[in-house]
C-alpha cells in the first residue's frame, strides 16, 4: 500500500503513528486521554490502539481503579518488549545497552577495550553482544534495529562515518557493517546529535525549543542544536562541531596544548590524570573528582570551568538559546562550580542575549546517548508502525 497524501490509507497510517509516538514520548496513558490529546474520536482511537496491540507494538491495560469519574478507560502504553541496541564505540570502551519502545533501558553494559575498536571489530562485538543478550536478558525481546552514536562526522545522508579522528576512523561503512553482523536494520550518527535529541525528548531540553548541547566524552567534545524546536544537522549532518572550535584564552598560564582546540583544552584525560585513573565511565569520574580535597584537581576543574565558558558565551552570542545543555565530563566540570560557570558565560555574552539562558546538565546522564542512539533505531517504525521492518527474536515466547 502506498501513502499518497490524503489517501485513507495515509491518514491511517499517520493517525497510528500519532498514537504510537504519544505514548512513546508521554508514557502510559488512557484511551480518553488519547482521544483528548489527538482529537480523534473515540472509536477511531480504540481502532488504532487495537491495531498497534495487534502489531505487537502497544499493550491495554486494565483502567486505573483509582479513576472513579466517568466510564473506565483502558490504559495503553508501548510494549516494552520491542526494543532497540544502542552502541556507543570510544578509544576506550564500548558501550551498548537495550532500550524499549517505552523508553526503558533492560540491559546495559560497557566493554572496555585496550585499542580503539576498528569498525569491523566494533560490528563484531556488537553482534557478539546481541547473540550474549537474547539468549538471556532479552530472551523476550524483539529487537528492531541498531542505532550507533559515534563520536565524529557522520554523513546524514547515508551514515558513513566521514571522520571519527579518535577512533581512527575515516570514511567507514559502519551501518553496513553492523547489518551484515547483525541482519538488523542499523541508523548511524553523531553521539553529541544523539544526545542532544535524547535531552530535548526527554531530558533537561524537554519542551525548549532552541537549545544548544554540548557533550564531552573519551574522544573529545560535540554537540548538538535544536533550532525552533527541530534538531539542526547541517547540509552534510557534521552541525555542532563544537570540539573543533579553538578558544579564547585570556591568561597565557590556562593554556595547555598550544595552537590547540577547544577539546585540547578542555579535555576528560587530564581530569582523570588529576585523580590518579587511568580509566573510568562517567559516575566513577564523577565521584572521584568530587571526592577529591586536593588543590591540584580544584585547579584543573576551574581552568576548565573559565575555557568552558567562553566556547559556551560564543554559542550563546551565535545561536541566541534559552537552554544550555551538558553532558559526560562537561556536567562534572559545570557542576563543580555551577554559578561560578554561569558568571563567567555571563560576563562575556551580549546582555539581551544572555538574560533568559539558563546553563543546565544532562537530566539523562550516562543514558542520554543510549537512548539518543535508540531513537534512531526506533525512528522509522514509529513514523509508520505498519513499515515492514526485519525484526529478530532469539527464542519464542513462553
Amino acid at each position: 500500500m502506498n501513502d499518497r497524501g490524503g489517501t485513507f490509507d495515509g491518514v491511517h497510517r499517520r493517525n497510528l503513528s500519532k498514537v504510537l509516538r504519544l505514548v512513546h514520548l508521554e508514557g502510559a496513558m488512557s484511551r480518553a486521554r488519547i482521544t483528548a490529546l489527538t482529537g480523534l474520536n473515540r472509536s477511531t482511537v480504540a481502532t488504532l490502539v487495537a491495531e498497534l496491540v495487534d502489531l505487537g507494538l502497544a499493550v491495554e491495560q486494565p483502567p486505573d481503579p483509582t479513576n472513579r469519574v466517568g466510564r473506565p478507560s483502558p490504559v495503553v502504553a508501548a510494549d516494552p518488549n520491542v526494543q532497540a541496541l544502542a552502541v556507543n564505540p570510544e578509544v576506550d570502551a564500548v558501550t551498548m545497552a537495550a532500550v524499549g519502545l517505552d523508553g526503558r533501558i533492560s540491559v546495559r553494559e560497557r566493554i572496555e577495550v585496550d585499542h580503539p575498536p576498528s569498525p569491523e571489530e566494533t560490528a563484531d562485538l556488537v553482534a557478539a553482544t546481541r547473540d550474549r543478550w537474547v539468549a538471556g536478558e532479552l530472551r523476550r525481546a524483539r529487537l528492531v534495529g541498531v542505532g550507533l552514536a559515534v563520536p565524529g562526522l557522520v554523513r546524514a545522508s547515508d551514515g558513513l562515518v566521514r571522520w571519527a579522528p579518535h577512533l581512527l576512523w575515516t570514511d567507514a561503512p559502519l551501518r553496513a557493517l553492523v547489518e551484515q553482523a547483525t541482519g538488523l536494520p542499523a541508523a548511524v550518527g553523531n553521539d553529541a546529535s544523539f544526545g542532544a535529541h535524547a535531552e530535548h525528548l526527554f531530558g533537561a531540553g524537554r519542551g525548549v525549543d532552541d537549545l544548544v548541547y554540548l557533550n564531552g566524552g573519551a574522544s573529545g567534545i560535540g554537540g548538538g542544536l535544536v533550532v525552533h524546536g527541530r534538531p539542526v544537522g547541517g547540509t552534510g549532518g557534521y552541525a555542532g562541531e563544537f570540539g573543533q572550535n579553538r578558544p579564547g584564552i585570556a591568561d597565557p598560564d590556562d593554556r595547555r596544548a598550544e595552537g590547540g582546540v577547544l577539546e585540547d583544552e578542555v579535555r576528560r584525560t587530564r581530569l582523570l590524570e588529576v585523580v590518579g585513573l587511568t580509566g573510568a565511565d562517567e559516575p566513577t569520574l564523577a565521584a572521584a573528582l568530587a571526592a577529591s580535597a586536593a588543590p591540584e584537581v580544584a585547579a584543573e576543574l576551574a581552568r576548565q570551568r573559565r575555557i568552558l565558558a567562553t566556547a559556551l558565551a560564543n554559542a550563546v552570542n551565535v545561536l541566541n538559546p534559552s537552554l544550555v545543555v551538558l553532558g559526560g565530563f562537561l556536567a562534572t566540570v559545570a557542576e563543580s562550580d555551577l554559578a561560578d560557570l554561569e558568571q563567567a558565560v555571563g560576563a562575556q555574552t551580549v546582555a539581551a542575549a544572555f538574560e533568559e539562558v539558563s546553563i543546565r546538565v544532562a537530566a539523562l546522564g550516562e543514558d542520554r546517548l543510549m537512548i539518543g542512539a535508540a531513537e534512531a533505531a526506533l525512528a522509522a517504525l514509529i513514523a509508520d508502525p505498519g513499515v515492514d521492518l526485519i525484526s529478530y527474536r532469539a527464542l519464542p515466547l513462553d
